[in-house]
């Protein structure tokens, strides 16, 4: 047992560390979105999964007009503050967190989400369980990520990201039966996430703070 719960920690704290690399360090309330299964039903456009590498440069072209203000604001309080680390750290925070939502695995939205948004997650992991309802989704890529809106008030900073992406969707019951859904095509679907932090506090993680559809 003790060392079932010393892995544990160490996986946490892994965890933890990966996401602080990520989200805008040189060095060292909307609805939530609905669930992938809902989407599902509607008739966006589904495109055979072909997983590509993504670009890694990170030029003006992710930063929507008008946010730029808002992001000087963010690096005038922050000097360390890297917008193109930004970006890369929000898409894989994105996908974190997706992952960890369609696995109902709480542990991890509760430091990686702020309370509201959390509370959100929990709600609906809840009815989907209630409803013997299993998740088989998949990221299959981000298309593309762009900085919407950016802001500092009170010490705290605040940026939102549009996060264009393919998913890959299937809903199962408790016995494995197909609801909805399939894995061989992706459907398409636009996120604005916004992430959180207070530029003072010693806690170097940003957090999801709201979510909307696009």
């Amino acid at each position: 047992m003790v060392v079932f719960v010393v892995l544990l920690a160490l996986v946490t704290a892994f965890l933890a560390l990966r996401l602080y690399a990520v989200l805008g360090k040189r060095t060292g309330h909307e609805p939530l979105p609905r669930p992938a299964e809902e989407r599902v039903g509607q008739p966006p456009v589904a495109r055979t999964i072909e997983v590509a590498a993504e670009p890694r440069e990170v030029g003006p072209r992710h930063v929507e007009r008008g946010a730029e203000s808002g992001l000087r604001a963010v690096i005038a309080a922050d000097p360390t503050f890297d917008v193109a680390q930004f970006v890369e750290g929000a898409k894989s925070a994105y996908r974190m967190i997706l992952e960890a939502f369609w696995k109902g695995n709480e542990e991890t939205l509760e430091w990686l989400t702020e309370r509201d948004v959390r509370a959100a997650f929990a709600e609906a992991i809840a009815q989907r369980n209630a409803a013997g309802h299993v998740l088989d989704n998949r990221l299959v890529s981000i298309e593309r990520a762009m900085v919407t809106e950016a802001s500092v008030e009170a010490g705290v900073a605040r940026i939102s990201v549009r996060l264009d992406a393919d998913i890959a969707s299937i809903t199962r019951d408790a016995d494995g039966n197909l609801i909805a859904g399939s894995l061989s095509d992706a459907v398409e679907t636009h996120d604005v996430w916004t992430f959180v932090r207070a530029l003072k506090s010693s806690d170097p993680n940003w957090k999801l703070a709201d979510t909307d559809e696009a």
